[in-house]
């Protein structure tokens, strides 16, 4: 786990991808730390270190057999209702699972606002109607799904949505996917959504 206090009136739970807390997940906190918030990024997983991302498939078999995102999401929650009452302001923020977890989440009345990375499984919860507001970032193109046919069905729900060139993992200097531009644009549109809300 990763608590980074400033005496901030504002947190951001981070929640992480299906490889756990890892150096993209570090640096991703600490710069959102030196931006001005408090930051917590939770371990969901069942072990203690973090999954390669040689082993991604066992990594991705290990969070849908072993955690899933029912049970991660009740993780956030618990997280959240222990932390809501010391803030003015709370916000979630998730990449590839941790952002479909954040939209899972965004029904719950203590959260300020969501932002999610990547979140394909987002797809699969359509029916959730965010109560706070909400940012998501999508890839030019995903693997396992169109995402020029997802974002019309986000749309019509209020949503700003912005599509960024790369592929999955762009903004993640540690994963081959990474784009510095992409990161760094959705880094400030993101840190300029946080600030605004």
């Amino acid at each position: 786990m990763i608590n980074i206090q400033s005496n901030s009136n504002k947190l951001i739970i981070v929640v992480h991808e299906i490889y756990g807390v890892n150096q993209h997940m570090n640096k991703v906190c600490h710069s959102l730390s030196e931006r001005g918030f408090d930051v917590i990024c939770p371990n969901l997983l069942e072990k203690e270190g973090p999954f390669e991302y040689l082993f991604e498939e066992v990594a991705y078999r290990n969070f849908m057999e072993n955690i899933g995102f029912i049970n991660a999401t009740n993780k956030i929650k618990r997280v959240l209702q222990d932390f809501k009452d010391q803030y003015e302001k709370v916000f979630i923020v998730g990449f590839s699972v941790g952002a479909t977890i954040a939209w899972l989440c965004s029904e719950e009345n203590d959260i300020d606002g969501i932002v999610g990375y990547y979140g394909s499984r987002i797809r699969n919860y359509l029916e959730i109607e965010p109560l706070c507001s909400t940012m998501l970032f999508f890839p030019e193109s995903e693997k396992s799904f169109n995402v020029k046919e997802l974002i019309p069905y986000l749309e019509k729900k209020n949503i700003e949505i912005h599509k960024i060139h790369g592929e999955h993992g762009f903004s993640d200097p540690y994963n081959s996917k990474y784009n510095v531009k992409s990161e760094q644009d959705s880094f400030d549109i993101m840190v300029d959504f946080l600030s605004k809300h």
